[in-house]
């Protein structure tokens, strides 16, 4: 397939709010995947690629706008620790791109067949047809973030939702450049700096960000109104605020309920448009490793988002293709 001309995202989130995907992680375990391996969704991109790829997919046809690559949890040292030497470890990186590319493609592709034969269908069809995704939206761009996870996320110890790792702001810069150098020239639309728990991590990654040549959005990890590491959130705003290469600042893998307040103050304090994507609302159990309490994810608060300053919405961990198809209807009747 041959790539769709499209506006930036920057330009795009100037129009009006887009829909991010939801958790990879749940999608692929419901497709049947085993994700026990300590490079959790990125291991998949040497076993069994197919599997990240239909994951997107899923998303897309939800009506999803923005994929976020399988690329959270891959660095150069996780690989390193299965024996996977650095070659292929830059291979596996750029792959994770191409995998969410093809599966955006796609999305375009169908969506455009499906409006060259709107014009032939019956009304009944006709609205058939858009509760399942292939409405007369005609061929709306798809466009690819690559994800780029906190050092702890590398640790798989759950420190990713602590910080505090002990490094310097220099040292998690030199952790970070190498992979955000592979995954820039494998062409994303815009780098995801996820889940980040910590504002120091933050002002590492941003410094390892510069001369890459691709925009990047900000997204915290946060409890409340402070980031896991206890920094309060217009402290961590602030320090994407004057830098023009981060296109958007805001939360995910964080309780919906906090990220209404978090909206606010990352408008507030950067005037940037927000990125939100929050979990389900149920918790993770790391003893028994399993998800407990019940889900408050809910697409209804995309219109307080939305009026707070979002223009990125979408979900993180256990919400699924049902849950972003809503959120696309709200966003697409807003």
């Amino acid at each position: 397939m041959t790539s769709v001309p499209s506006p930036s995202l920057a330009a795009a989130l100037r129009h009006g709010p887009l829909v991010l995907d939801g958790g990879l992680s749940n999608q692929l375990e419901a497709q049947g995947c085993d994700l026990s391996d300590e490079l959790w969704s990125a291991r998949l991109l040497a076993d069994d690629p197919g599997q990240i790829e239909a994951a997107h997919t899923a998303y897309a046809r939800a009506g999803a706008r923005v994929l976020i690559t399988s690329s959270y949890q891959a660095t150069y040292e996780g690989f390193g620790r299965q024996g996977v030497g650095r070659e292929e470890a830059t291979a596996l990186l750029r792959r994770s791109v191409e995998l969410a590319r093809r599966a955006a493609e796609r999305a375009v592709a169908d969506r455009s067949a499906a409006e060259r034969s709107a014009t032939d269908r019956s009304a009944t069809d006709r609205a058939v047809a858009e509760r399942a995704g292939a409405d007369d939206r005609g061929a709306e761009p798809v466009w690819v973030a690559a994800s780029v996870g906190p050092y702890g996320a590398m640790l798989a110890d759950g420190s990713e939702y602590r910080g505090r790792y002990g490094l310097s702001v220099a040292e998690l810069e030199r952790f970070h450049r190498p992979r955000i150098e592979a995954l820039a020239a494998a062409g994303p639309d815009v780098l995801a700096l996820e889940t980040v728990p910590d504002a120091d991590e933050a002002v590492a990654m941003l410094r390892a960000v510069e001369g890459c040549g691709v925009p990047v959005w900000l997204s915290y990890s946060i409890a409340g109104e402070a980031t896991r590491a206890g920094q309060p959130l217009r402290d961590a705003f602030a320090v994407a605020a004057g830098v023009d290469q981060v296109i958007a600042v805001g939360v995910n893998c964080c309780e919906p309920g906090d990220a209404d307040r978090a909206v606010e103050i990352a408008a507030d304090t950067t005037d940037k448009p927000v990125v939100v994507y929050p979990n389900s609302g149920e918790e993770w159990d790391a003893t028994v490793r399993s998800w407990r309490g019940r889900a408050t994810f809910d697409p209804g608060r995309v219109t307080a988002w939305h009026d707070a300053g979002a223009r990125l919405i979408g979900g993180c961990c256990r919400v699924g293709p049902e849950r972003i198809a809503e959120l696309a209807a709200m966003v697409r009747n807003h």
